[in-house]
């Protein structure tokens, strides 16, 4: 595919655009956003008739090569109207940013000052993206015909519905579910969270059992649409979990203001998983327990955290 040849109807803005101060210091420090700023998430509603309903948002960081694999088949299976394409670089040092400006200048760019992790790389750079629904996508997942349509479609039929997400297959092995987002999740008594097509470290092959589509405690964000009025009224992600488990922790949150969460296995992703960080790395497994802990210690009544913790 010719990398200008793009489907996709994008919204271009300038990189200064980003520069400006989206979060109040002190409530970033918390992980909270700035919602005085971002208006509760709420969208330029005369932006959102004028062009952009979707934006599908990558955070990069030093993954040209993954970028180089999986953008064009993004591109490819991305192209309804009022769908924008949004990269947001996270400081990466290994000529993304280049690469980008030169093969694909009708996306959307934001560049980050620093690497601010998954979680606020994210708040970030959502607060500068108009759009209804927000579709925060891994750099490693590679989508399939009709991907995106069956997750918006279904948020603007059921308006209680305040994210969805598809059914994530391993991309090394596609009969198998993927290891971290499957079908959606729930936690245990415990805290331990779990997720449909994965029992422990045993990957369970897809043979239709989760195909209908149905309620989940947590949805991943490995490939999470969710609505930026929903994002920003729970506070958006936590800054302090930097990487992993931070989608859980906000869809907890979601559930606990009323709102719904569901899988959509209509709608199918590939997940290759460990793209950034692999599940040897010793990092990975800090921010892992820590932020399970963190999890459950916002989350969890009070009276409960000293059976659990």
């Amino acid at each position: 595919m010719e990398p200008n040849n793009t489907k996709a109807s994008v919204d271009i803005n300038t990189t200064d655009k980003t520069k400006a101060d989206a979060f109040n210091t002190d409530k970033t420090k918390a992980g909270v956003v700035d919602k005085d700023k971002t208006k509760a998430g709420a969208v330029d509603k005369d932006k959102s008739k004028a062009g952009i309903k979707t934006a599908v948002v990558i955070l990069n960081w030093n993954g040209k090569a993954l970028m180089e694999q999986y953008l064009p088949v993004l591109i490819e299976h991305t192209g309804s109207p009022g769908v924008s394409l949004v990269v947001a670089d996270n400081a990466s040092t290994d000529g993304s940013v280049e690469w980008l400006k030169a093969s694909y200048p009708a996306i959307q760019l934001i560049c980050l000052e620093q690497n601010y992790g998954f979680a606020e790389g994210y708040n970030r750079a959502l607060a500068s993206v108009e759009a209804e629904y927000l579709v925060l996508l891994n750099s490693d997942v590679q989508v399939s015909p009709n991907w995106l349509e069956v997750l918006t479609d279904y948020l603007d039929e059921h308006p209680e519905v305040a994210a969805c997400q598809p059914k994530i297959l391993s991309l090394k092995q596609p009969d198998y579910f993927e290891h971290a987002g499957a079908c959606g999740g729930f936690i245990d008594a415990l805290g331990y969270p779990f997720c449909r097509g994965r029992i422990q470290e045993y990957l369970e092959t897809d043979q239709g059992q989760y195909d209908q589509s149905c309620d989940v405690f947590w949805a991943s964000g490995a490939c999470l649409c969710i609505r930026r009025e929903d994002y920003f009224s729970a506070g958006g992600l936590d800054a302090r979990f930097f990487a992993h488990m931070e989608e859980i922790d906000l869809c907890w949150r979601l559930r606990k203001l009323g709102r719904r969460l569901v899988c959509l296995p209509a709608s199918v992703v590939y997940h290759l998983g460990g793209g950034t960080l692999n599940k040897e790395n010793a990092h990975k497994t800090f921010l892992n327990f820590r932020n399970n802990l963190l999890m459950l210690y916002k989350n969890l009544p009070q009276g409960r955290l000293f059976g659990v913790m």
